[in-house]
């Protein structure tokens, strides 16, 4: 128990110990609110003053700016005045010299004009001259190229045909090579529908893979020395094929590309597929790997004679899509490759002749320009060259009159003078006799 005495009436009471505390704290926070108050009042007074006293040292140092810049000001305008003084009797000194200048070169240019007219107007003629058998050279030299190259590309066109017909021959001898092929390979058809009824399903599509990767690397080194045949493992865009086949030339540039799907099942199965469900994802493996052909190697259907007669172009449907049995697996990449080669043979001629008339049709165009620039700057020499005897011709008349009045002022001189030689003692006395007798009397005078 804590004692507290009431410093009014004296009187002592008792409080207990959280009482007395509470008490306490109230004090405490009564006096520490109030000196709170005192102290952010004076904080506010302190911060006043400091902001009049920093707006009045802002003042002053922009007023003692504001001089400087007002002095600064005027000093500039006295050096821009000095110098514009300065730069006027320079620009008159210049001009007067200028003017002599001009002067002297003026009459130089005058004396020298006509000689140079005179070069001019012959060398105008010679390069007339020259140009008219430039042009006409450079048209018969055109002429004869354009000639040339016609005759070659009928040269092209007759080789052409030829080897259409040569490729028309080799196409009808595979074929009759194929059906000579078509009983050989029915044999193997009937082996390999044995050998599906004794293997899963995974294997029979292995086995048919197996069966034309074979085929395939047996002629790889002998006909096939620059292809590439191998298995689609790439899936970075959602789904692959089985097989691409890719061959380029020696420099470098892609003569075909196929991309294969083979597909099996086994005889006995309960959901029968048809070759047609695989046509569309070949069709998207083939755009996806930039491939030109795509093929289905295909058991499905066995019974179906569309597939069994040989190649079957479905291009109806999809561009340059085949469905082929396994026999015909390598006669379908030999007759692709054939016909891509001799594609290309036709396309490098007729970019090689295409390319030479692009030569002709630029080297006519140039032509054309030389001619139109060359004409361009006839025309503004010719102008020049007028305007320029036009002068001449003023400064000629000019000249001419000045001549006329020279002359005349010669003739009326010369008329004076004789006046003033012909003028006697005699012809001034004739109608005015005081005059006459005052010489008379002279005369006279000097004779006594």
């Amino acid at each position: 128990m804590n004692e507290i005495k009431c410093p009014h009436c004296g009187t002592v009471f008792q409080v207990d110990e959280s009482g007395f505390s509470a008490i306490v704290k109230q004090v405490r926070d009564k006096e520490f609110a109030h000196e709170i108050e005192q102290r952010q009042q004076m904080m506010k007074v302190e911060k006043d003053q400091a902001v009049k006293l920093a707006i009045a040292d802002t003042k002053s140092s922009l007023e003692k700016e504001l001089t400087q810049t007002q002095a600064r000001i005027a000093e500039l305008e006295q050096q821009l005045a000095a110098q514009q003084q300065t730069f006027k009797a320079e620009q008159k000194a210049q001009k007067q010299a200028f003017d002599a200048e001009y002067a002297a070169q003026k009459q130089t240019y005058e004396m020298k004009y006509s000689t140079q007219a005179q070069a001019f107007e012959s060398e105008r003629a010679a390069f007339d001259t020259e140009k008219q058998l430039a042009v006409t050279q450079a048209k018969t030299a055109l002429e004869k190229e354009r000639d040339s190259l016609a005759s070659q590309l009928k040269i092209k066109e007759a080789e052409k045909n030829q080897m259409e017909n040569e490729l028309k021959v080799q196409m009808s001898e595979k074929l009759r090579a194929k059906d000579e092929m078509i009983a050989y390979k029915e044999q193997e058809i009937e082996r390999y529908r044995d050998m599906k009824a004794r293997l899963s399903t995974k294997m029979l599509g292995e086995s048919l893979e197996q069966h034309c990767e074979i085929e395939f690397n047996r002629l790889r080194a002998t006909a096939f020395p620059h292809a590439y045949f191998e298995k689609d493992n790439d899936v970075s865009q959602g789904s692959k094929g089985d097989y691409i086949f890719r061959e380029e030339d020696e420099a470098g540039n892609e003569i075909i590309s196929i991309m294969f799907e083979m597909k099996n099942e086994q005889d006995d199965s309960t959901h029968k597929h048809k070759n047609e469900d695989f046509l569309k994802k070949l069709d998207s493996d083939r755009t996806k790997k930039k491939c030109e052909y795509a093929v289905l190697v295909t058991l499905l259907e066995p019974d179906n004679e569309l597939y069994n007669t040989g190649i079957v172009d479905m291009s109806y449907r999809y561009d340059k899509m085949y469905v082929i049995r396994p026999q015909f697996f390598i006669p379908l990449i030999s007759i692709l490759r054939n016909a891509a080669l001799n594609s290309l043979a036709y396309k490098q001629e007729l970019a090689m002749v295409r390319q030479q008339n692009i030569d002709i049709t630029h080297f006519e165009e140039e032509m054309d320009d030389f001619k139109q620039k060359f004409g361009r700057n006839y025309r503004l020499a010719s102008d020049k060259f007028r305007k320029a005897i036009e002068e001449i011709d003023k400064t000629i008349d000019h000249l001419m009159k000045t001549k006329e009045a020279l002359i005349g002022s010669e003739n009326n001189l010369r008329l004076a003078n004789d006046k003033a030689e012909a003028l006697t003692i005699k012809k001034l006395t004739k109608n005015n006799p005081t005059m006459k007798a005052k010489f008379e009397a002279l005369h006279n005078g000097e004779g006594e």
